[in-house]
């Protein structure tokens, strides 16, 4: 370790309770009873990942099952900090550590697509689906559809089928597969089905997924011909891999969208080094792309890149030599909007896009309060999404503030792709032009008996309003003054 003490946190395997809140995947109650013992589970991950038991015979202090819900560094908000802190807990408590370094490494997640239905137990994300497949042994639905057809897409129904799954159907809008050819091959050589210019209609079952309906689409979108019945467990939503930026994004790190690694990635230097100085990101947070879906020891290298770069040695370091990502081989922006138009727009009923919230695309579209509020308006908004944003790119966060869209406990991970692709369509922008919706710290949802543990300062202690507010928030207009210091807490006037 050259001389440095490391500390490895990984919030794997996740609780059971974690999972039925759709954190840090989407479950989709997926799971089998088997994650509920916690012993098997953890014997069940560390075998599937050598490489943590090398960590920890190496001296390396592993935390499993400890999430980091918060980074947080000196900056234009804070000033009051030591050095960069990390938030993490576990089941039973939460604190804080220092850190000279961090490398984060939060992994992908998969965008959620709704259809009448995609609320049923079994709709489920294919990160989480292979994680609970082939890590953990504890999948519940044997039987499954898959939507979307990339290189991750395919490389999840290849890992399903090793796993002993069956995939009954390979959906995919487009008119051909978009993923690698040799992945296609190898998949119909198993007995897959390949059903392009297709979409699910609705899933069907009362408990949880007993089938799914399908139909062709055309090139709008719009359903045509007779639908088709499919048997399934399962479907698996695989239109779309994101990488996780939550804490980086919440850090203050600088995100940008850029389609050759998969959509907002925190944006990098050639070691793997962020905007903010001292963190670094790699493996799929960092960007995804096809050869590096493929070929592990491309994050395995961006690890090294970053390591040598905190040695301050990367001459003298071994390094594997590193790929940048090529430019993708499809318009992402446009893939991923055509699957959001077909299944979303054109949908044969209205559902929950937002299912945490209970909001639909026609309320986030028109900018409604979810009905559960009570709010009764004298008539319908009729007004375009883009002339009640002053003709600015739309931004989630203001829908978000008005229609309660992804605030829910899975805090957007289910919906948030989906919103944006919806305001790009009703702005008719593609999804670049849409900025990322706002994270906040705790990015992992974190109870209060954990949170009332963390230790704070007399200051904090004293002025705890500054927390949650400002004084003059509850004050009438009349009395706000033209200035107010929050740091000290005292009115001050224009000299």
């Amino acid at each position: 370790m050259r001389g440095l003490a490391v500390v490895l946190i990984d919030e794997n395997p996740v609780l059971f309770k974690t999972m039925c809140d759709e954190v840090p995947l989407h479950y989709g109650q997926g799971m089998s009873s088997a994650v509920r013992n916690r012993n098997a589970m953890i014997e069940a991950f560390v075998t599937s990942e050598p490489l943590i038991q090398a960590a920890f015979e190496a001296g390396v202090d592993v935390r499993l099952g400890t999430t980091c819900w918060g980074l947080y560094a000196n900056g234009p908000g804070v000033h009051w900090l030591p050095g960069t802190v990390a938030g993490l807990a576990d089941e039973e408590r939460g604190w804080l550590i220092g850190a000279e370094h961090v490398i984060v490494a939060a992994g992908r997640r998969d965008m959620g697509l709704g259809f009448p239905g995609w609320e049923k137990p079994g709709v489920i994300g294919a990160t989480a689906a292979v994680t609970l497949a082939a890590r953990l042994g504890a999948l519940n639905p044997r039987r499954v559809v898959i939507l979307g057809t990339s290189a991750e897409a395919l490389s999840a129904a290849v890992a399903l089928h090793d796993a002993g799954v069956e995939i009954t159907a390979i959906v995919e809008q487009a008119a051909e597969p978009v993923g690698p050819g040799h992945l296609v091959t190898k998949l119909r050589a198993a007995g897959c089905e390949f059903l392009t210019h297709h979409i699910v209609r609705e899933a069907l079952g009362r408990e949880s997924v007993e089938g799914v309906l399908i139909a062709a689409v055309d090139k709008t979108g719009r359903a045509v011909g007779e639908e088709r019945r499919i048997e399934c467990e399962g479907v698996v939503l695989a239109v779309g891999t994101t990488p996780v930026v939550d804490v980086l994004a919440a850090l203050g790190c600088h995100i940008a969208f850029q389609p050759e690694r998969g959509g907002y990635a925190p944006v990098m230097d050639m070691d793997q080094r962020t905007s903010v100085h001292n963190v670094f990101a790699v493996g799929d947070c960092a960007g995804i792309w096809p050869e590096k879906s493929l070929d592990r020891s491309i994050a395995a290298g961006e690890g090294q890149r970053a390591v040598g770069a905190i040695l301050g040695d990367a001459k003298n370091y071994e390094l594997t030599e590193v790929p940048e990502p090529d430019v993708p081989t499809y318009d992402i922006s446009a893939y991923r909007m055509a699957w959001v138009r077909a299944s979303v727009i054109e949908a044969r009923a209205e559902f929950h896009v937002c299912q945490c919230e209970e909001v639909t695309a026609r309320e986030i579209l028109e900018v409604r309060p979810p009905r559960y509020l009570g709010w009764q308006g004298a008539s319908r908004n009729d007004r375009s999404l883009f002339s009640l944003l002053d003709k600015a790119p739309p931004n989630p966060d203001h829908v978000k503030r008005l229609t309660r869209a992804g605030m829910g406990p899975c805090q957007g991970r289910r919906c948030r792709e989906q919103i944006a692709a919806l305001l790009a369509l009703q702005a008719t922008v593609p999804l670049g032009a849409v900025p990322l919706a706002g994270y906040r710290a705790p990015v992992r949802p974190l109870p209060l008996v954990i949170a009332s543990q963390l230790l704070e300062t007399a200051d904090q202690a004293r002025h705890w309003e500054l927390w949650f507010g400002i004084p003059s928030q509850w004050q009438s207009p009349c009395e706000i003054p033209e200035f107010f210091t929050v740091a000290t807490n005292e009115v001050t006037s224009r000299e």
